[in-house]
């Protein structure tokens, strides 16, 4: 246990997991209060689908971009710019949401900026962790990092309900401006750290805006692990995220009977899965066998949302999103664990979004159409479908002997 938190003895990575731990959990408070304000006023999946959509497609669209400008620039100054930006946005939706004034279309306004600015705050945070953290440290950094978000996650669901059921969604939407106004604060102390150096290479012009994406591309398929691990995540992406992001609220209202004090309660047991194997996963000096548990442990996280369709009893659903989140946690260590061991730190930036375009490029019209599902099938068949299908498309690389005998 020692081990696991050994990183948090640099300052700097101390820092700016305080900060981002305080927006994860406005995060995840915010998506509470807007599932349920979508929900209430519309009834519709396909208007949740929309939501998700539009906050999905500028990072697919920008996220490379984001990439290159994450090598060329500071990391810090750019995660300040983006925890700014956000916590301005969000002003604008409580102010709107306090007057009464709040509708639909601003609300896929709020998710068009949010995901913009995601296309630059995500390879420019992850890509820091790898400048200002030793690599011996890294599996601690990793680790310590899934933990904030598993804590932003159920903290998050949990405040987010009471919230939104006491308050109303202006006071959800302004409790997450604050804390993107902490997370900026808090990101100042690393304004002075420098992007990596470049030496001998021409100013940031378009061939040069050419030459970093043919980089990027060419140190992904030069790795058979990972362009087919990214593959696979596009596919997963979209059979996981539909249904946990689009159709659990509507299975708590028309299956469970349940109210937004649930659906928060729900989604704070998933991430109690990432947390306890988080933990476990980050006690180990090297994971082994990483081929195997990378993709059983993808299936395994299938099954666990498949659950949620067969009309079980809520304390079988708790098991079954333990067993979800902490077969996603280790996917999720696995996959770090490789990209910062075969990906140098001055192309992580290009890599890492080019690894989220591929496994978010789906998502957006995943979303949309997961919507569509709902409205039309009915949400338990959406769990049950989706959770198969990420089941055999997970199992599926280990045909491959090279995968089976990765360590």
């Amino acid at each position: 246990m020692k081990f696991t938190f050994r990183a948090l003895r640099n300052r700097k990575f101390s820092a700016l997991l305080f900060g981002q731990t305080l927006s994860r959990i406005g995060d995840f408070l915010f998506q509470i209060a807007l599932a349920w304000w979508v929900l209430e006023k519309t009834g519709s999946a396909t208007a949740m689908g929309t939501v998700l959509f539009f906050s999905t497609l500028p990072m697919v669209l920008f996220v490379l971009i984001g990439g290159v400008v994450v090598d060329r620039m500071p990391r810090g100054l750019l995660l300040f710019i983006s925890d700014t930006a956000r916590c301005f946005i969000m002003a604008i939706g409580a102010w709107l949401a306090y007057t009464d004034q709040l509708v639909l279309w601003q609300i896929y306004v709020i998710a068009i900026l949010f995901g913009f600015a995601d296309a630059f705050f995500m390879p420019a945070y992850n890509a820091l962790i790898q400048q200002i953290v030793a690599e011996d440290d890294l599996s601690s950094a990793n680790s310590i990092n899934s933990l904030s978000m598993q804590f932003g996650r159920v903290a998050g669901p949990a405040i987010g309900g009471l919230i939104v059921g006491f308050g109303g969604t202006a006071t959800a939407f302004g409790f997450n401006a604050l804390s993107f106004f902490i997370g900026a604060l808090t990101v100042t102390a690393l304004l002075n750290i420098p992007a990596p150096a470049r030496e001998g290479e021409p100013g940031f012009t378009l061939d040069q805006l050419k030459q970093d994406l043919r980089d990027g591309f060419g140190a992904i398929f030069s790795s058979q692990i990972l362009w087919v691990g990214i593959l696979v995540s596009a596919f997963m992406n979209v059979t996981l995220a539909g249904p946990y992001s689009i159709a659990m609220p509507f299975l708590v209202q028309q299956k469970l009977g349940g109210d937004e004090k649930m659906l928060g309660f729900i989604y704070a047991i998933f991430p109690i899965g990432y947390a306890i194997a988080s933990l476990g996963m980050g006690s180990l000096k090297k994971i082994r066998r990483r081929g195997l548990l990378f993709y059983i442990s993808g299936a395994i996280a299938g099954i666990g949302l498949g659950v949620f369709g067969f009309g079980l009893p809520l304390p079988v659903l708790v098991f079954a999103a333990l067993m979800n989140g902490a077969a996603l946690e280790v996917t999720a260590l696995v996959w770090m664990n490789l990209m910062q061991e075969m990906v140098p730190p001055e192309k992580m930036g290009r890599v890492f979004s080019m690894d989220a375009l591929g496994s978010f490029v789906l998502l957006p019209i995943g979303f949309a159409f997961t919507g569509w599902l709902i409205d039309r099938v009915g949400v338990t068949i959406v769990f049950i479908a989706a959770g198969g299908f990420t089941a055999v498309v997970s199992l599926l690389p280990l045909l491959h002997p090279a995968i089976r005998r990765m360590d």
